[in-house]
């Protein structure tokens, strides 16, 4: 029984580790049941999954565990081990920010203005079609710079923007032509 001992733990005045919860309700040489060997076999997977014990380690203690006769037996095998989560502090560090999620960029509002002004080319007769191709340009560079989105609607507005402003320009310059010819 020497053997199973963890060095440093146990003394002469104190023959066994104090008691655990794991134990139960029993005395040191108390004999065991098939649940509190279970129990202990438990800790020392948690053990060995947390890093504490070698493979090798890990199966002689479970070994062990299964043949043990007594409540005091079973403590020996798992008195170097954590018998439950460690308490924590109130206080906990925040989370580092590499850890957080990334905010997403937010669309930028010239951008949206673009593409309302470029698709309201054709309710309006081509009336809001400069509007849409100058905050179409601007948007755009904003979006370059600062890297938010709407790179969509910006090109929406400038598109139909220019689509608009090179229709009127036609109908005019063609309105022009027909007025220099009819005179």
């Amino acid at each position: 029984m020497e053997g199973l001992r963890p060095p440093g733990r146990c003394s002469v005045s104190q023959p066994y580790p104090p008691w655990q919860p794991w134990q139960g309700s029993g005395a040191p040489s108390m004999l065991a049941s098939h649940a509190d060997r279970e129990r202990a076999v438990d800790v020392l997977r948690a053990g060995y999954g947390e890093g504490r014990l070698e493979h090798g380690e890990f199966e002689k203690r479970v070994g062990r565990a299964y043949a043990a006769r007594t409540v005091g037996e079973l403590a020996l095998l798992v008195a170097d081990l954590p018998q439950g989560p460690l308490p924590q502090s109130a206080s906990f560090a925040p989370v580092p920010a590499s850890f957080l999620p990334v905010p997403r960029p937010r669309t930028n509002g010239k951008a949206v203005a673009a593409g309302v002004c470029g698709l309201l080319c054709v309710p309006t007769m081509g009336l809001t079609g400069i509007p849409a191709v100058v905050l179409g340009h601007v948007a755009r560079a904003e979006i370059r710079s600062r890297g938010e989105l709407g790179e969509g609607l910006a090109l929406t507005g400038l598109v139909l923007g220019w689509l608009s402003t090179a229709g009127w320009a036609l109908v005019l310059v063609l309105l022009t032509v027909v007025s220099v010819v009819a005179s």
